[in-house]
């Protein structure tokens, strides 16, 4: 847990240092800052903004780096500058290391804000990154997979840019590194659908709490982006005319996705309405099951709480895997406490919906920073944790209160 946090000439948070508790309330206005709070923290565990990629964007003009430190309540220390060139130093314990997935395992971070309300609508990527998080977290042999992986992924995609005509040994090159994205790839198959299947029913137990109207109807899949009974490069090989014309790899791990479904058997419509729909039949039923796309079905805040759902159905599977399961040994390390970061909630969500997202936030060993507008949330906040920390920012300027 986060006990100490100093920022240094991130946006308009020249010098902040603040202490934290288990809960922490940053209220302010439009602009204030307060949003800053959790791009720092999000940045120091993932070596990244939430909101620019570029560290110019983020940056104080006329500095030339941002700094974020942060002292844990077990003295760990944990550090990233960012410098207008895209430069990085990290620091673990006043030591200096050069992957930002060391600190990631230190200070895992889960962040609901409203950029990430219209996830199901968008591309496959940050439903992808949804479930690679908490594999991340849960098996350690995924990531440096997930490396390697990319980095030939990126050679493949770089030679099927340059030319459409391969010559004998750019062939023989590509026919090696297919082989190398085909064994990476069957591993981080592999660790993703264990950890997905782990996740299911923590999901169902949420949507249940957030959506109890629609619990029965909607369920999670997850699309591996390949046919994983077919080796990888012999797939890549069948497609490597399409891919040469088009410039780039088409199937792979880099194209998996996660899906929330929504199922009704009350009637089947065939209509252009539904073209996107799966119709099934199980033999049991008198009428098949319709199968669609749940954000085709839900209101726009329906698909908040369901989003709000996804991500946090998360973190009990992370914090309370059981012994003897297939996840016993994986997890987070005793030591680390994961940090919720929720940005706006207020605005995003309805009063019962607040109540049942902080209420199970609260019985979790968990950090949280949250942001609102205004002190409506404080009623709520005092009466499930004890000792909140409230701050309010105003102009870059933060003060407890």
């Amino acid at each position: 847990m986060i006990e100490r946090l100093q920022i240094s000439h991130l946006r308009n948070l020249t010098q902040t240092n603040l202490q934290s508790a288990a809960c922490n309330v940053i209220i302010g206005e439009n602009g204030s800052g307060k949003t800053s709070l959790l791009e720092a923290i999000f940045l120091l565990s993932r070596g990244k903004s939430f909101r620019h990629h570029q560290p110019k964007r983020y940056i104080q003009h006329h500095q030339n780096s941002a700094t974020v430190h942060a002292k844990l309540n077990d003295n760990r220390t944990l550090a990233i500058q960012k410098q207008t060139d895209a430069t990085t130093v990290l620091r673990l314990n006043q030591s200096t290391v050069y992957n930002q997935s060391i600190l990631t395992e230190q200070l895992p971070t889960l962040l609901v804000d409203p950029s990430t309300m219209d996830m199901l609508e968008q591309g496959s990527a940050s439903r992808r990154q949804l479930l690679d998080w908490l594999v991340f977290h849960m098996k350690q042999g995924f990531h440096p997979q997930w490396v390697a992986y990319q980095r030939l992924l990126k050679q493949r995609n770089s030679l099927l840019k340059k030319t459409r005509h391969l010559s004998q040994v750019q062939l023989a090159e590509l026919k090696s590194w297919d082989k190398g994205l085909s064994n990476h790839a069957a591993l981080i198959h592999h660790y993703r659908e264990r950890v997905f299947a782990a996740w299911q029913p923590y999901f169902a137990d949420t949507v249940a709490e957030l959506l109890p109207a629609y619990a029965e109807q909607l369920s999670l899949s997850y699309n591996p982006g390949y046919d994983t009974n077919i080796s990888l490069d012999v797939q890549l090989n069948e497609r490597l005319e399409q891919d040469l014309q088009l410039g780039y790899t088409r199937i792979g791990n880099h194209r998996a996705d996660v899906h929330v479904h929504w199922r009704s058997s009350d009637s089947v419509q065939t209509n252009s309405e539904h073209a996107n729909t799966i119709i099934e039949t199980d033999g049991s039923s008198p009428l098949p099951t319709l199968k669609e796309q749940a954000a085709n079905v839900l209101s726009r805040g329906e698909k908040k709480l369901l989003i709000t759902a996804l991500r946090l159905s998360q973190l009990p599977l992370l914090l309370h895997t059981e012994e003897g399961s297939d996840l016993s040994n994986s997890g987070l390390n005793s030591q680390v406490t994961p940090v919720v970061l929720l940005d706006d909630i207020t605005a995003e969500l309805d009063a019962r919906a607040i109540e049942i997202l902080l209420s199970a936030l609260s019985q979790l060993p968990c950090q949280v920073f949250m942001t609102s507008l205004t002190d409506d949330v404080l009623p709520l906040v005092r009466a499930l944790w004890s000792n909140p920390h409230v701050f309010h920012v105003k102009q870059g300027q933060v003060s407890m209160g």
